[in-house]
């Protein structure tokens, strides 16, 4: 069995021959780059506000920097800090006029440094060193950071507001909040205070009232309570009333029974006196009858005798005389 190397396949040559241009073109970069190279020994540079700074930068290899385009750029802004040409100082920004000055005693040692003095708060940022040489161009970066004590006192002081401060805001607003809810409860109160002390009023008014409710109430239930004893007297008399009654109405049943007995009695007794009185009326008739003879009889014995007794009064007149 044979085993074949990927490069001598012939589709395996095409990806290797397309790459040969960009490969030749990055060495010629690269030899390019090799000829002007800006380096920065000291990336990030620090310094205090009123300090005079150098920023330091140098090409690589080392060559004769006089007749070279230096500029330094705020990346910032894109601004000219410092602009060098043919052993002139070109146009800059306004901010960094009569404060910047490009060390001429280094440039034929390929030394780029920057003086820049008085440096402020301002000053902080990233700055760009950009050499041309011709058609060559490089470049380097050199971040600046320009501390002050006072502002990082403020700064501190900031920080710590910027915590404090929503902190204190929130405070305030809840001790405003509390103390409007603590004066609206204060109202709230007042005049809870003040309906309580109307509402005390008239429960002192009411509890007058009651008192004397109270006292008409135990005068009615001492009356009603004399009453009560008067009328359980008087239900023990009548009780006892009702006894008698009752006895009363049971004996009068047993009078009734025996008036009853005596009705009947008397009605056949009445019956014969009826018939009694039949006879009686028919023997006083009788009676009368006799009783006129008799009468008659009387009077003509009466007259008879007056009739005698004249007769006697006449013989004794005569024999009188």
């Amino acid at each position: 069995m044979r085993f074949g190397l990927g490069c001598n396949h012939p589709r395996s040559a095409l990806p290797w021959r397309s790459l040969l241009p960009h490969l030749l073109a990055l060495l010629l970069l690269h030899l390019g780059s090799a000829q002007l190279r800006v380096v920065a020994p000291s990336p990030r540079v620090t310094a205090i506000v009123g300090q005079d700074v150098v920023l330091r930068c140098h090409l690589s290899p080392f060559k004769d920097a006089r007749s070279l385009d230096i500029r330094w750029i705020q990346q910032r802004s894109a601004g000219l800090v410092h602009h060098y040409q043919d052993g002139v100082d070109l146009e800059q920004m306004e901010e960094y006029k009569g404060r910047t000055e490009l060390l001429r005693n280094g440039l034929s040692d390929g030394n780029l440094d920057l003086r820049i003095t008085a440096v402020s708060s301002s000053d902080s940022g990233s700055y760009i060193c950009a050499v041309q040489d011709g058609a060559d161009y490089a470049e380097a970066v050199v971040n600046l950071e320009v501390s002050d004590p006072c502002s990082q006192i403020v700064h501190s002081w900031a920080a710590a507001l910027a915590v404090v401060f929503p902190f204190l805001l929130g405070s305030f607003v809840i001790i405003v909040f509390l103390h409007w809810k603590r004066v609206a409860q204060s109202r709230e109160l007042t005049r809870k205070d003040a309906q309580l002390v109307k509402q005390a009023a008239i429960l002192e008014k009411q509890a007058a009232e009651l008192v004397k409710l109270t006292e008409e109430v135990e005068i009615w239930s001492l009356w009603l309570n004399e009453h009560f004893h008067c009328m359980d007297s008087t239900a023990a008399d009548l009780k006892k009333q009702a006894e008698k009654l009752v006895k009363y109405c049971e004996k009068m049943e047993r009078r009734d029974a025996i008036m009853e007995i005596y009705i009947r009695e008397l009605e056949e007794q009445s019956k014969a006196v009826e018939k009694w009185n039949s006879v009686l009326k028919t023997r006083f008739q009788y009676i009368d009858y006799h009783f006129a003879n008799l009468k008659k009889y009387v009077a003509k014995l009466a007259e008879q005798s007056e009739a005698g007794v004249v007769k006697m009064e006449e013989s004794e007149e005569t024999s009188a005389e």
